[in-house]
């Protein structure tokens, strides 16, 4: 540690920070534009200049290390004034350069209200300027459909691109010219890339680059903002949801050191528009081959006079991916009355039994202690597509030291360097018997990790696959006292959840596929399932959302509520528990998911035992109190599920792995009603075809 003065006020620092850290640790206040916690130090834009006492001029405090600085002529500590008048004078200079080009044109500009140029102009500046030349003009650039330029506003901060560089791993945006000539830009300006690339928007500081989709439509100050979580991947990043009235306006981040730090997937922040399009508002019951709408009372008879003469064998019930903890655990307690045992929540077809243990179907490592891992082992998953912002905690693993990623399945980008070792479960025996050279990285490693992609076990021999890679993971050593090396990655923020409550087939009852099969029920109840059709012969009661595949099956449709409309408890792809907050209501007669089931069930003469919301958590807690830890991680026993694993046995096909998620703007039925994920997708099929061409 080393001691410093900031304004009079001493304190211990370690050597290798800054002076803007160290100022901060004081107590003081640093202006800045182009510094930022998570990237790497520019230097730009100057504003955070302070006095350092025996230095001949104000030093850059965002770039300057404590250790740089001289004691003073009797070994006093370094003294650092960020108040001082040549502070003042200095930070008042370099706001009126940067204001130089900057266009008057605040009462307009998207990012009035949360714009820091704005914020520090009145804070650090002047009112007045001594440059009367003509502002310069930068033409607009074209980068996509997500972000907005107005480049006449841009300091050249690099923010965006350092981000895109450092962070998303993709090199969509640099700097081209020198000078006031300067300008930031996409390679001949094409869209970027990459599925991270809104948050350049949150990162630009003067409203040089804001979101498109959202322009011209709202200011903060008329939004009301509700804490709640992601459920476009199991990931469960941390957000913000705001809205003006009944409408969710926007998406942003919330900071999350454990999960998503500062950032979210595009998909997660413009399925906006997806929230409101496409909604199914009212009961329809199907006459004549045709949809009609009905009260809630003609459903739930045509339910009741269907469910009542038929046999509990020949009924099923089906979650999808997007369903909260209650609303299946009261659709779990409504089938176990009835007698149901034909029910199943692996939509896409998981060779995974919760009987195995948590680990079966979850990442106990945890999203932060990918950074303790010192090799890594993808089998049969894309983490770009499937959990973006766990595949930025791996890429940022690598930028902290080099780290060896082995990848077996499809050969994809992932943004930072890795060894592609095969397509498919022989690449895997191979690797099991030491005929591959990464073996021996993976042997000698103290913290190697096995990450199972749903790619890997949702298909028929998924089982023996598991089996395989637990075998292995047991063999170099993955899972010891100190560390959970292995885990399998969920894709659909259901998964988890629905798992730890059992719902699988009973004893005799069919899975996915069986109760989807043609003819094999007589009636099906599908609780937000999209993804997969139910074949004809079942009559099928559709509870969700959106007008999507399931809607289109179904004979009776029950409007739910989406993920921004609810409280819901939801389980992410760490074993984590988190809660949605209600930003809103669903619109017309749409009612919450599990109000649906508790009054269809008295209908049904199986009434719930519970009236609310409150006494439905109860009810939930006492059965399984793993919901009642809200944000803590509960992975198992890992040794005991790899033991049982390994275990199974089983002799895997030689078809290769493939992901899950083919298209990772429309992976769901918010999604595919969203225009604007509409068109990032048109997007990237193109480039996709140009890569393969």
């Amino acid at each position: 540690m080393t001691k410093i003065l900031v304004d009079g006020t001493e304190v211990d620092v370690p050597a290798d920070y800054t002076l803007l850290q160290a100022c901060e640790i004081a107590g003081a206040e640093i202006p800045r534009f182009c510094f930022h916690e998570r990237l790497s130090i520019a230097g730009n834009c100057r504003m955070c200049l302070v006095e350092l006492k025996g230095a001949p001029k104000p030093v850059a405090s965002c770039a300057y290390a404590v250790k740089d600085c001289r004691p003073g002529p009797n070994g006093e500590p370094p003294e650092v004034l960020t108040r001082s008048g040549l502070t003042k004078k200095a930070r008042e200079g370099v706001m009126e350069f940067l204001l130089i080009n900057h266009p008057l044109d605040c009462p307009i500009c998207d990012q009035g209200g949360h714009c820091d140029l704005q914020d520090q102009a009145m804070a650090y500046g002047v009112d007045s300027t001594r440059y009367k030349e003509n502002k310069r003009a930068v033409e607009e650039k074209y980068i996509g459909p997500l972000v907005r330029t107005a480049m006449n506003r841009c300091i050249h901060c690099t923010r965006c691109v350092r981000f895109l560089a450092e962070v998303a791993g993709v090199p969509d945006l640099g700097a081209i010219g020198r000078g006031e000539d300067m300008e930031i830009t996409s390679y001949l300006e094409q869209a970027m890339g990459s599925e991270l690339q809104g948050n350049v928007a949150d990162l630009c500081p003067v409203g040089a680059l804001v979101p498109k989709p959202q322009s011209y439509n709202v200011r903060p100050w008329e939004l009301h903002k509700t804490e709640s979580i992601d459920v476009m991947d199991a990931v469960g990043s941390a957000i913000r949801v705001d809205a003006r009235g009944r409408e969710v306006m926007q998406i942003n981040p919330r900071l999350n050191e454990d999960i998503n730090e500062e950032w979210i997937s595009d998909k997660t922040r413009q399925v906006v528009d997806g929230l409101r399009l496409q909604r199914l508002d009212r009961p329809f019951l199907r006459e004549n081959g045709r949809l009609r709408p009905a009260s809630w009372g003609e459903a739930f008879a045509a339910i009741a006079a269907k469910v009542k003469g038929t046999d509990p064998s020949r009924i099923g019930a089906l979650v999808g991916d997007l369903a909260g903890v209650e609303e299946i655990f009261a659709l779990k307690q409504l089938m176990t009355a009835l007698g149901v045992t034909n029910r199943d929540s692996r939509q896409a077809g998981e060779a995974i039994d919760p009987a195995w243990g948590r680990a079966a179907y979850t990442l106990p490592v945890t999203i932060p202690g990918i950074e303790q891992a010192d090799a890594i082992l993808l089998v049969g998953t894309n983490p770009r597509l499937e959990a973006s912002l766990l595949n930025v905690r791996i890429r940022k693993r690598w930028r902290m030291a080099p780290l060896a990623v082995g990848l077996i399945g499809e050969d994809v980008d992932l943004t930072y360097p890795h060894t592609y070792l095969g397509a498919g479960p022989e690449t895997l025996a191979d690797l099991a018997a030491g005929q591959h050279s990464f073996h021996a990285v993976l042997e000698k490693a103290e913290r190697p990790l096995v990450i199972v992609g749903t790619g890997a076990v949702a298909r028929p021999d998924g089982a023996a696959v598991l089996a395989a890679a637990a075998a292995y993971a047991k063999a170099i050593g993955a899972v010891t006292p100190d560390w959970n090396g292995f885990g399998v990655l969920p894709t659909a923020a259901a998964r988890a959840g629905a798992l730890d409550l059992g719902f699988v087939p009973g004893e005799g009852g069919l899975d996915f596929a069986g109760i989807c099969a043609a003819g094999a029920l007589d009636v099906v109840f599908n609780l937000g399932a999209d993804e997969r059709a139910i074949e004809p012969g079942a009559f099928v009661i559709y509870q969700g959302t959106h007008g999507d595949l399931g809607a289109m099956r179904a004979d009776v449709i029950l409007p739910g509520a989406t993920y921004t409309e609810k409280s819901a408890t939801f389980v992410n792809l760490e074993g984590r528990v988190q809660m949605t907050g209600r930003a809103g209501f669903p619109p017309g007669d749409a009612r919450e998911d599990w109000a649906i089931l508790r009054a269809l069930s008295e209908r049904l003469g199986h009434t719930l035992p519970y009236d609310s919301l409150a006494a439905l958590r109860r009810a939930l807690y006492a059965e399984y109190p793993v919901f009642a830890a809200l944000n803590a991680v509960q992975g198992g026993d890992v040794a005991a599920t790899v033991e049982t694993l390994s275990g199974l046995g089983g002799s895997p096909a030689r078809d290769g792995f493939v992901s899950p998620i083919s298209d990772f703007y429309l992976s769901n039925p918010i999604a595919r009603a969203s225009r604007v994920l509409a068109e990032c997708s048109n997007l990237a099929r193109g480039r996709a075809l140009e890569a393969a061409e």
